[in-house]
């Protein structure tokens, strides 16, 4: 038992080593990056923009601003340029991935087409030719008892309701329904 955690242990203190040493490398690595980076903003700057002597008369001056005013449009220019491009890259790609969503998600349908069938056979298909099925769609139709037949009847002797309304309609429908209730 204590020989195994003398292993875990040790283990454990190698990953750990293992761990600070890839930690101090990364750090080291990044400090490398900044620096490199920062030698090539330096060098670009100077490439760019050199050092700026100021003229000691006004004309020199005028010329010199003159001369930064075109530099200003030009790269003003430039700029406008480089967004229109990628504003147009950006349009490009939401088409191109709207186009693949929409690929990505259309799967080819069958054409359906309208098929008669009886209740049997549509049950005969669901459940295989094996079973034996007989479906009577009358079986579970309701009952009418004799009874009901003479209440609607009764009903029916009331008479239709679309004359009884052709008939209380209009002024003379309501003489008729005044002359009734005196």
């Amino acid at each position: 038992s204590s020989h195994l955690q003398k292993k875990r242990r040790a283990a454990t203190a190698r990953r750990q080593h293992l761990k600070s040493a890839m930690l101090q490398l990364a750090a080291t690595e990044i400090e490398r990056e900044a620096a490199a980076k920062e030698v090539e903003k330096q060098n670009y700057l100077a490439e760019r923009c050199p050092p700026l002597s100021l003229p000691g008369s006004m004309q020199e001056l005028q010329e010199l601003c003159k001369k930064l005013h075109a530099k200003i449009e030009s790269v003003d220019e430039d700029r406008y340029d480089t967004e229109v491009k990628l504003q147009k890259t950006n349009k490009e790609l939401e088409d191109l991935s709207q186009k693949l969503f929409d690929l990505r998600g259309k799967f080819k349908r069958p054409p359906l087409r309208r098929v008669r069938m009886s209740a049997d056979a549509m049950l005969r298909a669901l459940l295989g030719s094996k079973h034996k099925v007989c479906m009577d769609l009358r079986a579970n139709l309701k009952q009418v008892k004799k009874e009901d037949t003479e209440k609607e009847k009764d009903l029916r002797d009331v008479g239709d309701w679309r004359k009884n309304i052709e008939e209380k309609s209009g002024m003379e429908g309501r003489k008729k329904m005044f002359e009734a209730g005196e």
